[in-house]
Formats: C-alpha cells, structure tokens, sequence
C-alpha cells in the first residue's frame, strides 16, 4: 500500500475524522457571515452520517449523489457520506434534467443530497433513476433555529430533520472498506459526448492529499484561512480545498457565486486570509475590481492556479496587487486529481511544476513508447493518485491505462530540470472557466434542431473565460442565431452553450467525410 498513507488509515473517513479531532477548536469553513469549526463540523457530519446509516436502506459502496453550491452544508455532506462508508457522486448543479438523468442513471445513485431550488429539475428525472431518498439543503439550515424545518413529502426529508434524527444515535464502524474501494465517482466528459465516472479510490485521495502538501515543503501553518471560489463539486477544489489543505487544519472561507464579484469581495474582506485557490480567468477579473485592490494582503502568501493555462499577463497583474507569485498545478479527475505543482515561491511561470511525490510522469509518442527529455508528445503517468478506472467502462479503462500509465491526452514535455511543459490538447476539448466542454456533446444537440443539418464545434480565444463555444453549422430552412442558442439552453448548461454561431454552406471534411475542426479553428 503507498508509503504516503500512514498506518491506522483504513479508508476516506478514518482520514477525515483525524482531521475533524485534530483541529477541533479551529474554524474549518465559512461561507456568508457562518463560521463552522472542525468540531461543529464533526458533530453535524456524524449525525447525518448515522441518520444515513440507520434511517435508510443504504449499504456501504452505495452511491449518493451530492449537488450543492459552495456553502458549509456541502462538506458536511461529503464528510458524512464517506463516514457512512458511501461513493460520493460529485454533480453540477447548473446541469440540465438531461444531464442529471445520465448521471444519475449511469452512478445508479440511490440518495441525493441537494438545494431546494433544484427540486423541479430533479422532479423531471427522479422516476427514471434508483434515487429512494432526498435529503433538501436551504440557504439557511445553519441558523439558529436547528428545530425549524419544512415538513418532508414522501421520498423527501430536510437536512435539519436528518441531522434531528441522527444526532441521538452512534456511528457505525465502517467495515471492510479499504484503501482500495471507490469512495468517489467524479464525473468528466467523454470524446463521444457521455459523460465518464471515474473511480476514485479512498488511497487515490488520501495519497493525493499528502502529496498536494509535501510540495509546501512544511511552510503551511494551521492558521492559514484559504479562499475557495471554485465548486467543490470539482475534483480541484474538491481534492485541494475539501481533502489536501483541511487536512492541515487550514480555514476555507467558501464562495457561492465568484461571478458576483461584489459579495465575493464582501464575503472575503473580514478576513486575513493567506491563501487562494483559483484559475487564471478569476485572478484577471479580481485584478480590473478597485474594491479588491483594496483589500488587506498583508498576510497573503499562496495562490494557486489549475483547471485551464495561467497566462503570463495574469500572474503578473495578481502579483502587481496582491503581492503574491501564483503556483500553477495540473492534474484531472482521473488523478484526483494533482499530478505536478509549481512549489510556491519557487516557481517556473509557463510550466505547471514538477510532478509530485511518488509519480512517474513519461511523454509517449503515438506508438505509446517514451521519448526524449525536451520533446513532444502525449503526457502519461503512474502513482497512487491514478484512478482505479471508469465506472462501469472496462473498454475505455483499457485504452485510457496501459501497464499502469493513465493516458491524459494532453500533449507536453519534460524540460531538464524536471519541470513540465503543457504544449496543447490531443483532444477538441474545449475549456471554459476551466470547465470541460466536449464538441461532440455539443454537436449531437445541435443536431437535433429540425433545421440544422451538420454541427461542428470547436473553442476560439476569450478574454474572460479562456476559450468560448463556437458552433458552425448547415441549415435547411430559415433558422436564426437566436434559435439555435435557445434550443441549446434547454439540454446544455450554460458555459456548453455555443456563444456564437456560424453558417456555412458547408463544412471542411476530409476525404472519408469526417469533418476537419482544425481548419475551422485556423
């Protein structure tokens, strides 16, 4: 087993609960005006734990699916689950019934947890999955008022009451769930448009979370209080914020909606915080905001940056107002997800750092055989932060993990020094606010408007989100712009949604008839 995990660490929850002891008098997360400790966490997950446990049919290596913003209620939620001994299906809660539907399916989900302002959406799709139980989150759970709560119909309870119900009763010890049993299913898209689950292993994030740390190099303090505007729905903010920096005892300071900048800014102005978790697109916007500029940075020492490039002209204006470098990592969903980080302080502006503890990173040619240090191609690795595979996908799991290498299809390079080089994508994936978009997904809806008949969708530059959608298509009829953005709202969340579109009378295709994005993109 890794030598990165230490002994008396069976699985996910003994992990968190060493944490939740350790630092229980410290804050752990905040989020509009609410201070949570580990302790208060601690109590709150246990009980909805047990309630999970012993109020449902649920077995361990169940699935739940969790789909909540940025606020408290979502660690408490993970935390319980993996305490329970469940899989926790991370989910968008921007996402379409359509896309719900599939994950769900797809996970066979037997519990939810959720926002009470995504009840309809799941009303749409509940009968056509195995979900039996919902537990309802509002904005306000966390009040003071524990005991008030809307009464429960059916399938469906609030949290307050499940935490009411488990708050009396013991927790369950989790037996036989070991290291490597899935604990999570992290979602992330597919190059024929389904969305892929990918087995993330209790070792995958435990390993993972002490190799995220070793590259501080011990300079992380427990005092630190990080700023998370990233979903923790996301495998960053997710292995990063929610597993690597809480296991050092540090304070995250949540945020619902970074898009809203003036609460965001509201939301983090109290505190002296030291860290900051984002990607490059964040930092930019932050930047052109005077009430940021004015902010306190006097105690500011980390910014860390993943999800899409950092772009030199970011890292610059970040450092001109805040006084502090930006360390780029890189990882995926399917390495729970970090492979390399720039050690903060120290770092290499154009790479993404070196890989961290215990990973083999190679550069594989086509045939899947190595190649120089200095050149190109397609960058694989090993380590105990790969995932044990996709859910339920044995095919693609063989073709994505060749003698224990994940296959990223990006394309990059090993410098000399061992720092790498990200030099482009194999893949026509989009990135959007450092979200995946894949063209095929998005082609397949265009393609069912009655009026189109060829799609092809590729990513153009975007000063604010790094890349934007763009659609070009083939029509019969009169059809306009309007009407295909509309058609595509109603099965795509929004940053899928093409942000323009262009007629053609026809698309470039090569001599089979496949059509040529590359050329669209030129």
């Amino acid at each position: 087993m890794s030598e990165l995990i230490e002994s008396g660490i069976n699985n996910l929850g003994d992990f968190i609960e060493d944490s939740l002891a350790m630092y229980a008098d410290k804050p752990a997360f905040s989020c509009q005006g609410k201070t949570l400790s580990y302790q208060d966490i601690e109590i709150k997950s246990r009980a909805l734990a047990c309630w999970l446990q012993q109020e449902t049919n649920l077995q361990p290596g169940d699935r739940i699916v969790i789909q909540l913003p940025n606020i408290i209620q979502y660690p408490i939620a993970a935390y319980a689950a993996l305490r329970a001994g469940l899989v926790v299906v991370n989910t968008n809660p921007m996402y379409t019934p359509k896309e719900m539907r599939h994950q769900f399916k797809d996970s066979g989900a037997k519990a939810i947890i959720t926002l009470q302002d995504l009840l309809p959406k799941l009303n749409e799709v509940i009968a056509d999955t195995q979900i039996d139980h919902v537990i309802m989150c509002s904005m306000d759970d966390l009040s003071q008022d524990t005991k008030a709560y809307v009464e429960g119909i059916g399938k469906f309870i609030t949290l307050n009451q499940a935490l009411q119900q488990g708050e009396s009763k013991t927790l369950k010890p989790r037996m036989n769930i070991n290291l490597d049993d899935t604990c999570v299913l992290q979602y992330t898209g597919g190059t024929t448009g389904v969305s892929k689950g990918a087995e993330l292993t209790h070792k995958n994030l435990i390993s993972n979370a002490r190799q995220t740390m070793g590259v501080f190099d011990g300079q992380l303090g427990e005092q630190e209080i990080f700023v998370c505007p990233l979903p923790l729905y996301h495998i960053y903010a997710f292995a990063v914020n929610m597993m690597s920096l809480f296991s050092r005892g540090v304070h995250n300071v949540l945020i619902p909606n970074p898009r809203d900048m003036t609460a965001f800014i509201k939301d983090i102005k109290p505190f002296k915080f030291s860290g900051f978790s984002g990607i490059n697109t964040l930092f930019v916007g932050l930047c052109t905001v005077p009430e940021f500029k004015a902010l306190d940075f006097s105690n500011f020492k980390y910014t860390l940056s993943g999800g899409s490039t950092l772009t030199t002209d970011a890292v610059t204006a970040w450092k001109k107002v805040t006084g502090c470098s930006i360390s780029e990592g890189y990882g995926l969903s399917e390495t729970a997800s970090v492979v390399c980080l720039n050690q903060p302080g120290k770092e290499w502006v154009g790479t993404v750092g070196k890989p961290v503890l215990k990973t083999d990173i190679q550069i594989w040619d086509d045939q899947d055989q190595p190649v120089a240090i200095g050149m190109e191609g397609q960058i694989v690795l090993k380590g105990p932060q790969v995932m044990k595979g996709y859910w339920n996908m044995p095919e693609e799991t063989q073709q994505a993990i060749i003698n224990g290498y994940f296959k990223t299809g990006d394309v990059g390079k090993i410098l000399d020094d061992g720092f790498v080089k990200i030099v482009d994508r194999l893949k026509d994936m989009i990135i959007v606010s450092g979200f995946n978009v894949y063209p095929n997904e998005v082609e397949e809806v265009l393609t069912r408007h009655p009026s189109i008949l060829e799609a092809a969708v590729v990513g153009q530059d975007d000063d604010k989100t790094g890349e934007r959608v763009c659609a070009y298509i083939t029509v019969s009829g009169e059809v306009s712009s309007e009407d295909v953005i509309r058609h595509c709202r109603e099965e795509l969340t929004n940053y899928k949604v093409p942000k323009k579109v262009f007629f053609m009378d026809e698309l470039p295709k090569s001599t089979v008839g496949k059509i040529l994005r590359r050329e669209l993109r030129q």
